[in-house]
């Protein structure tokens, strides 16, 4: 058992203290567990990159059709969120490593699907921060938004180095996902803890195991979700831009 100190609020480096022994005793565990028997078979009907590839690929067709004339620059919101739901499986099949990044990622959809009861679209959101001058606030819709769009950013990074011709191992193809796209916008704390995590991530095998992919199906659905994502991250890109609001933060 880790015992907290008796005050409320843990500095950064008490925070990272606590999360390198959380994740040293995680990956021990991990270490223990049995492994899935060779041959295993894979059932290609329910497989959860097929369920998110599927989902943003609604997505960007929706985006493409637009209204006829020319392709959308606004998204529903209750649509969107529940396509991103899909995304939180895949950090859960990451292990520890990743655990920050899934907590936040969950936490702020959660937060953007309640919103999607008194919200229609995307830029309902951002236009009702920008109204309010809460658009970087703590808490904000908008905040929130950009969170979950580098969340999404995060896995298309973490699918194209995983199919790169390299062959980089699962650690190196998401140690490089995570400080193009997350890092610069995560405290010392959890940066230091998500660096320590890397050695509990499993392997390549192990994750197509988790999957329940094989080499040549994973690769077709990752380059499914990856051609689908990069229309998603854009239009959310835009509604900053073109509203004046930076991508830096």
């Amino acid at each position: 058992m880790v015992l907290l100190p008796s005050r409320k609020v843990l500095d950064d480096r008490e925070k990272c203290m606590l999360i390198v022994v959380f994740v040293y005793i995680s990956s021990v565990g991990i270490k223990r567990m049995k492994s899935q028997e060779d041959g295993q078979k894979v059932d290609r009907a329910q497989t959860p990159l097929s369920s998110i590839a599927q989902a943003f690929e609604e997505i960007s067709d929706l985006i493409k059709k637009g209204d006829g004339n020319e392709p959308l620059v606004d998204l529903p919101l209750k649509p969107f969120c529940e396509a991103c739901s899909l995304v939180s499986v895949l950090f859960g099949c990451l292990g520890i490593a990743f655990k920050f990044a899934e907590m936040e990622y969950t936490a702020k959809l959660k937060d953007l699907l309640e919103a999607s009861k008194s919200f229609d679209t995307l830029s309902s959101v951002v236009d009702y921060d920008l109204k309010n001058k809460t658009v970087k606030s703590p808490g904000s819709h908008t905040r929130n938004l950009r969170r979950v769009r580098q969340g999404l950013d995060l896995i298309k990074e973490l699918f194209q180095n995983f199919l790169s011709p390299e062959n980089l191992s699962l650690k190196t193809a998401a140690t490089t996902a995570y400080q193009q796209t997350c890092a610069p916008y995560h405290t010392w704390a959890v940066r230091t803890a998500a660096s320590a995590g890397m050695c509990t991530l499993p392997t390549r095998e192990q994750l197509l195991l988790n999957l329940n992919e094989t080499d040549k199906s994973a690769d077709k659905e990752m380059r499914r979700y990856i051609k689908a994502s990069i229309d998603v991250i854009k239009i959310i890109d835009n509604l900053y831009i073109s509203r004046g609001i930076k991508l830096d933060w």
